[in-house]
């Protein structure tokens, strides 16, 4: 018995939904969202909830029933709060940018990095040695984060990086003499 999947998910005032087959449609007040499940689970709108009930009772039908809860879950907080990531930049001589709706990564290297963003994500630089991801897609907004973090991971030695806010970057002791 799947104790995520058995919880409705509420939708808060200002968002709805809507279900054509298995797909499930979220309207809120930052955009709309859509999931589309397997078949091993029914989806039904009741009211202000959205229940997530499994057809049968196997092992892969009790997966896709929490993860389908879940993921139903997470299109409704997208629409409504939407999500973030900080990333924080630490080192002699790194900062970031925005210029021309690119991110411009000053990391030490040879070059400057001009980064890309996608559609759906925002990317702002409210200091330099900061930057913040946001969008209404949580695999998405993950996505680009971590691409920026690749440039420049945090070092274990003198803890230079790109690093998620709060990351504990374990750190090692140089040498001896």
């Amino acid at each position: 018995m799947s104790r995520i999947g058995r919880i409705p998910v509420e939708l808060p005032s200002g968002v709805t939904a809507s279900i054509a087959g298995r797909t499930v449609e979220v309207k809120g007040p930052k955009g709309s969202r859509s999931f589309t499940s397997t078949d091993d689970v029914s989806i039904t709108v009741e009211g202000n909830a959205i229940t997530v009930a499994p057809r049968g009772q196997s092992k892969r039908v009790r997966q896709q029933w929490g993860m389908s809860r879940t993921q139903i879950a997470n299109c409704v907080k997208g629409v409504t709060e939407g999500f973030r990531k900080e990333l924080e930049i630490s080192g002699v001589g790194y900062r970031a940018m925005l210029q021309n709706g690119k991110l411009v990564l000053n990391l030490g290297l040879s070059h400057d990095v001009a980064f890309d963003v996608p559609d759906g994500v925002t990317v702002t630089c409210p200091r330099q040695t900061e930057i913040v991801v946001e969008g209404i897609d949580q695999q998405q907004v993950g996505e680009v984060a971590a691409q920026i973090r690749k440039w420049r991971r945090p070092e274990p030695y003198k803890g230079k990086g790109i690093r998620y806010k709060g990351e504990y970057i374990f750190r090692k002791e140089g040498k001896k003499k």
